[in-house]
């Protein structure tokens, strides 16, 4: 089992491995960047495992939009399982893309804030980058297993 960095490392060097490095870096100093970064990541695997599959996308596909086209992809849909324990599994980690999608919004640095602002802390950022890490590892070996899998 590879650790995450240097799966996305060997699967993407130049952009998927650099916004993991970068929110990693910002966990501590930078909670709302780390957060944005954590969604930017998985959004790039997406992206990339949708190119290499040769599936088209809007180019305004917001996150879970890509995550339920690239899950199709790799047969990680709910729907294509009949084991409930793999659909509540495959159904939570929809869930917890939706909401790293959300908690961008919400607290990230992407949108402006108002007076009233919620303001992240690090444990906040280190548990969205965590997330975000294990479901773009897990994207990445799945892909890759698949294309072990087609070239047999």
């Amino acid at each position: 089992m590879q650790p995450i960095s240097e799966r996305l490392e060997a699967f993407d060097a130049e952009h998927v491995h650099v916004a993991w490095r970068r929110a990693l870096e910002r966990r501590g100093a930078d909670p709302e960047g780390a957060i944005t970064v954590a969604r930017t990541l998985v959004e790039s695997v997406c992206k990339h495992i949708l190119d290499d599959a040769g599936v088209a996308y809007a180019d305004d596909a917001d996150l879970p939009k890509l995550w339920a086209l690239a899950a199709e992809v790799l047969q990680l849909a709910p729907s294509q399982h009949q084991e409930p324990v793999f659909k509540a599994i495959l159904g939570n980690c929809q869930s917890v893309v939706q909401n790293l999608a959300a908690i961008r919004n919400k607290v990230g640095d992407a949108h402006g804030q108002g007076r009233k602002a919620v303001r992240p802390t690090s444990r906040h950022a280190e548990l969205a980058v965590n997330l975000a890490g294990a479901m773009a590892s897990f994207l990445v070996a799945t892909w890759e297993e698949r294309q072990k899998v087609e070239k047999s």
